[in-house]
């Protein structure tokens, strides 16, 4: 799936994470636009094992765009890339940040399907964008490393969550923004034109995030992403 087009600003599509079939078909169900498999016992980016995740893709089929966490390590994400997902989310802390010759060896695992998770605890992002453009990753998001009540726009000023995504469409990188989001943040961080907002504890039951997922919170989040089109869920 292509990054947004640099002259226009389409609205952001739903990411919903889930962590089995069961959850992955109802989020399908409801009308998320990708389903990401991850384990949310594990923290922000725990992976499933492989066999899960094929699974998961299974059941979704061809009905919506697919990705999973692997452990950021060349033979992890080449075992998450040989499920059929469409994409392989591994996660940069503030080490591997600055070590931007290991990003092609990382890439060159799931050739022009990886998709760099960086945390807005370590700071801005957007200069990294052009090394991961170049080591051949298909896109970027920011994410929230802990899970502990803090959301994206509580550690992320707009300017620099702006910046990021204008870096992304820049060197045609795909884009998201996640981070124990809730509907209320849909409108001001679709302003900065991501391709993907990204949501797992703010969809689910008592919005935490080892709770089901509950499809009228997706259908909630449509409404807030759509609010020109008729309820999509």
């Amino acid at each position: 799936m292509p990054a947004s087009d640099a002259h226009c600003t389409p609205l952001p599509r739903l990411l919903v994470s889930v962590r089995d079939p069961a959850e992955a078909e109802a989020a399908r169900l409801a009308g998320a636009d990708l389903i990401d498999a991850k384990d949310p016992e594990r923290g922000a980016l725990g992976a499933l094992c492989p066999d899960a995740v094929r699974e998961i893709v299974a059941r979704v089929a061809s009905e919506a765009v697919t990705s999973a966490v692997a452990d950021p390590a060349p033979g992890s994400i080449a075992a998450m890339a040989s499920t059929g997902v469409d994409w392989v989310k591994c996660g940069l802390d503030a080490d591997r940040r600055c070590e931007p010759a290991a990003f092609a060896d990382l890439a060159a695992a799931a050739p022009k399907r990886l998709i760099a998770v960086l945390f807005a605890e370590d700071g801005p992002a957007a200069s990294l964008i052009p090394a991961l453009a170049l080591a051949g990753f298909a896109g970027a998001m920011i994410d929230t490393a802990a899970k502990h009540g803090a959301r994206l726009t509580d550690l992320a000023a707009p300017a620099d969550l702006a910046a990021f995504t204008r870096a992304c469409r820049a060197h045609g990188l795909m884009s998201g923004l996640a981070g124990s989001l809730r509907v209320i943040d849909i409108a001001p961080l679709a302003e900065h034109g991501p391709d993907y907002l990204g949501f797992r504890g703010g969809l689910c039951r008592d919005f935490d995030r080892c709770n089901g997922i509950d499809p009228l919170r997706i259908a909630e989040a449509l409404r807030a992403l759509r609010p020109n089109q008729r309820d999509a869920a």
